[in-house]
């Protein structure tokens, strides 16, 4: 399936999905079609400050079990790394070297978890919080290059996954569908494409400051809280 297919179909699949189970064999659906190991998401706080409140993943049910039983939430580097920043968690950046981090990733290791890994933060409208996961026992070099080839792809699902599961979780109440204005379908589908700020104001002979604005405005109407996500939900609502 070629990368542009994949993602559309990806993100189409998420807004189909009309419950948690189903949501759940979506992410399952969704990592082989990128044929990586495990996809994860870990809600980690929702609006009502609730501390992992949802944990939807395609991991061994054994690992999940032991995770649980032994508070791994409380050593597991990736978990804590994720909570504090915005910006995505590589695994091999993390501290492994630790007594109990290395314990656990090792731990990880033997129950198929993946040698590499990205962890993605994600910020909710409401205040809550989500860790979107992907892993793969790929070659370092392939690994590597997937990166660089699915980014984009993984930001956006992330938040749109986050954004459908506090729907059918019962933690967030959908939303109408949102009217947006010419301009500010322009910015999210340019943006969408790959286009900075500066080139979309370029494109649309605008200044910087009108496209930073009606970003902001998308992202008003569509209740999110990043552009990243206005695209992601702005593609699911067929707005884009």
């Amino acid at each position: 399936m070629l990368s542009s297919s994949r993602f559309f179909y990806s993100l189409d699949r998420i807004s189909a999905s009309p419950t948690m189970r189903d949501l759940e064999a979506t992410l399952d659906e969704v990592r082989h079609i990128y044929a990586i190991s495990h996809m994860v998401l870990h809600v980690t706080r929702s609006s009502g400050n609730a501390s992992n409140p949802l944990l939807m993943l395609t991991y061994p049910p054994e690992w999940v079990k032991q995770y649980l039983e032994r508070d791994y939430f409380s050593i597991d580097p990736v978990v804590h790394l994720g909570r504090r920043g915005f910006l995505p968690v590589e695994w091999f950046a993390s501290k492994w070297d630790s007594g109990r981090a290395h314990g656990f990733f090792k731990e990880a290791m033997a129950f198929g978890v993946g040698r590499q890994g990205v962890t993605l933060p994600v910020r909710g409208p409401q205040g809550e919080r989500s860790l979107f996961t992907v892993t793969s026992n790929h070659p370092d070099a392939y690994w590597r290059q997937f990166r660089m080839d699915s980014m984009r792809d993984l930001q956006y699902l992330a938040h749109h996954l986050h954004d459908r599961a506090m729907v059918l979780s019962g933690m967030r109440e959908a939303a109408d569908v949102p009217q947006l204005s010419r301009r500010e379908v322009q910015c999210l589908d340019m943006t969408a494409n790959g286009l900075l700020a500066k080139q979309i104001g370029a494109r649309l002979s605008i200044s910087l400051s009108a496209v930073q604005l009606y970003l902001a405005s998308a992202r008003r109407k569509l209740a999110v809280a990043t552009t990243s996500e206005a695209v992601a939900k702005a593609v699911a609502l067929e707005l884009i």
